[in-house]
């Protein structure tokens, strides 16, 4: 079993700053809109890109935790699609990689 405990570590790093993140977006969005409908439209538009941040964050996120319980279990390394071995290189590179670069494309 190949020992991927830097990349654990490198993972769960980038996974408490993304979870930072996002809930300092989350709360930006409870507030709610200020009164002044001058101000309203710029408000809403800045929610509207605060959403569509936080959407992305919330996918990094899920494959954050995916590649973690991948880990976890084994079977992280193994591409999904071929079954090969991802190479160490692609790996380091991007973590949350779940295809081998043959397979990537």
């Amino acid at each position: 079993m190949t020992d991927y405990s830097d990349i654990r570590a490198k993972l769960q790093t980038r996974l408490a700053d993304l979870l930072a993140r996002a809930e300092v977006i989350e709360d930006d969005l409870r507030h709610p809109l200020d009164a002044d409908s001058s101000e309203q439209a710029v408000d809403l538009a800045d929610d509207e890109a605060l959403e569509g941040i936080d959407d992305v964050l919330r996918q990094e996120i899920g494959q954050v935790r995916m590649a973690l319980l991948r880990i976890e279990n084994g079977t992280y390394g193994a591409c999904s699609r071929c079954g090969k071995q991802i190479a160490r290189a692609r790996l380091e590179a991007r973590p949350i990689a779940t295809r081998c670069i043959e397979c990537a494309d």
